[in-house]
């Protein structure tokens, strides 16, 4: 299978995660508000977690049922967060976007770059049909992100996940290809460019 690719932004770079990242992982992951509105990364996070969530990216990438990405600044090479596409089911052409950067990124637009970046390499690259997302109830940050990229609101699912003792309300939102080919046909508020959607790529028909 073809290694994963590398994506670039206005001013990131999306690119597979390597072993080497696993301490610059660690320190970012490792801020208390990361871990307080996710699933997935324990707190405190250490370095040997950072090495297995790595380990984690690229077996799912090698079985086809993710694609994880580290963000990069394009101008320092900086590593300030993560985004991806996980639990891909290509059966049925969907799959789950997530996203998250440091504290020292928040409010700067690089989530909305990285998350409409990650839509593209789903819909033209991977050939999915539908991508969703979800967040917590308490963190609309993530919800108003998720909307600019064109998802919408399927409904809420009420004490979905218990973090830290307590059980989560979650929003659920989604976007179809055709909904996504619209928006970036039309060149909608938000999108970089006018798309033309790709063929299925080679590397997950293979």
């Amino acid at each position: 299978m073809t290694t994963q690719p590398t994506l670039e932004t206005q001013r990131l770079v999306l690119r597979p995660w390597t072993l080497g990242d696993a301490a610059a992982l660690q320190e970012l992951a490792g801020q208390r508000e990361i871990a307080d509105t996710t699933i997935s990364i324990p707190h405190p996070c250490t370095e040997e977690n950072a090495r297995e969530w790595i380990a984690e990216k690229a077996q799912a990438f090698a079985e086809r049922k993710g694609a994880g990405f580290g963000l990069e600044l394009k101008e320092t090479k900086q590593l300030i967060g993560a985004v991806g596409l996980r639990e891909m089911r290509l059966e049925h052409g969907e799959a789950e976007l997530g996203f998250w950067l440091g504290v020292l990124w928040w409010g700067k637009g690089y989530g909305t770059e990285a998350a409409r970046a990650a839509l593209r390499y789903g819909f033209a690259a991977i050939g999915l049909n539908r991508i969703c997302a979800h967040h917590m109830v308490r963190n609309p940050a993530s919800g108003r992100v998720l909307e600019k990229i064109g998802m919408k609101r399927e409904g809420l699912l009420r004490q979905h996940v218990r973090k830290w003792g307590v059980f989560e309300d979650v929003v659920l939102l989604a976007i179809l290809r055709e909904e996504w080919v619209r928006q970036t046909s039309i060149g909608s508020p938000g999108c970089d460019e006018p798309v033309q959607v790709e063929a299925y790529s080679r590397l997950w028909r293979s």
